[in-house]
This record gives C-alpha cells, structure tokens and sequence, in this order.
C-alpha cells in the first residue's frame, strides 16, 4: 500500500498549485480521500476530501471556494488544485485513504510555501 505525492513548491500570494497523489496496492476506487496539512506548531487539519464516487465533496472553511479536490480513478490519482494562495496556506500538505479496511497509510508529505 503506498500514496506517493507530487506537486508543491513556492508560490508568491495569490498564486496557484497543484498537488497530486497516486495509489498503489489497494482498490482506490473505493476509498475516499482526503487532504490534510500541517503548518509548524500546529495540528494536522482537514483541507478536501472526496468520496469514492466523487459524489461527495467536503472542504474546511478555511479553503473553500479556493481549493478543488478531484480524482481519477483510472488513474487512482486524487488532485487538489489550490487556487488564491494565501500565506496562511503554508504547510506540509498529506493525502489520506479513508475506509474500510483501515489503511492507516499517509502519503509522504509535500511542502506547500505561499510567500512574497
């Protein structure tokens, strides 16, 4: 079971990234997934997460209407396009399978930089 992440980097505020993270070793398509970040000294939080169907679409308040998470799972890849990056976006930012059976497998971390 392994979730390999790619995308991130440095942006200057209001800029725009996009992450990627691809599954391997179980059936993705059943799974929702998840986004999370973690800034220094803080905890790990929710950003996206979307069903396995995509039917479903949760976001934190604190990105909505800026992010959009998506998937594809014939490729068994799930994207969040971070749009109107704010400095307060900085963080390492995780992917997550959520479900049954529990995986308890994070993706390796990607490092999100948003600074002028």
């Amino acid at each position: 079971v392994q979730l390999v992440q790619s995308g991130g980097g440095s942006v200057q505020p209001g800029g725009s990234l996009r992450l990627s993270c691809t599954a391997s070793g179980f059936t993705f398509s059943a799974y929702t997934m998840r986004w999370y970040r973690q800034a220094p000294g803080n905890e790990r939080e929710l950003v996206a997460a979307i069903t396995s169907g995509g039917d479903r679409i949760d976001y934190a308040r604190a990105v909505e209407g800026r992010f959009a998470i998506s998937r594809d799972n014939a490729r068994n890849t799930v994207y969040l396009q971070m749009n109107s990056l704010k400095p307060e976006d900085t963080a390492v930012y995780y992917c997550y399978a959520a479900g049954t059976p529990n995986l308890n497998t994070w993706g390796q971390g990607t490092q999100v930089t948003v600074s002028s």
